[in-house]
């Protein structure tokens, strides 16, 4: 939805556009099964890699950043009430009653 400073005169060559559907439950996957305590902007990241990565088939590199904490981003990633209001939900794995 914006473009920091740092990038602002970048060449992008193939942009995604990654919504909060995608990104969280990619967070949750990467807690889960890789031990990555990652936030919403690497959950958007990885999203995007993997698309892209489909996107190229086989035989290709990507490289992506993981960019942030999930303890950055606690008060809303573990926040039932607040997903819900976002139209997201906890994983069944993380039951946090």
């Amino acid at each position: 939805s914006r473009i920091t400073d740092n990038l602002a005169d970048t060449p992008i060559d193939r942009p995604y556009r990654v919504p909060d559907s995608d990104a969280i439950p990619m967070v949750y996957d990467l807690i889960r099964r890789e031990g990555l305590s990652v936030g919403g902007s690497s959950g958007v990241n990885v999203a995007g890699a993997v698309r892209m990565a489909r996107d190229l088939g086989p035989g290709h590199t990507i490289v992506t950043l993981l960019c942030d904490s999930a303890m950055r981003y606690r008060a809303r990633l573990f926040n039932r009430a607040y997903l819900a209001d976002k139209g997201l939900e906890l994983p069944e794995w993380l039951n946090l009653d």
